[in-house]
């Protein structure tokens, strides 16, 4: 049994992250960032769902790319062959949801 306050979770370094659970090969992690992250491609579906903070999702959709902003309680799925970056404005808390070991 855990119970994690996600609002008090900070890093050492941008996207550090608190491994939670990994269910059958499936990983939920709790990410802090205050730093963009990469444009990639994850090998599998992944759930990003903002707890804290707000954050510029980047995309790419038919070579165009596409910005969604995400607030606390919104949720971002990328599924297989969606390229994207995440860009925080300030500090944010993340929660990911993807399969282990995916970038």
């Amino acid at each position: 049994m855990k119970v994690i306050r996600s609002k008090a979770f900070t890093a050492t370094r941008p996207w550090g992250a608190l491994d939670i659970a990994n269910m059958n090969g499936t990983t939920v992690r709790l990410h802090w960032t205050d730093q963009p992250y990469q444009w990639h491609v994850n090998d599998g579906e992944e759930v990003f769902a903002v707890l804290d903070g707000v954050v510029d999702m980047h995309y790419r959709e038919g070579g165009a790319e596409q910005v969604a902003v995400l607030e606390a309680r919104d949720v971002f799925f990328a599924g297989v062959g969606c390229e994207h970056v995440a860009h925080p404005r300030g500090e944010a808390r993340i929660l990911v949801v993807e399969r282990e070991g995916s970038v």
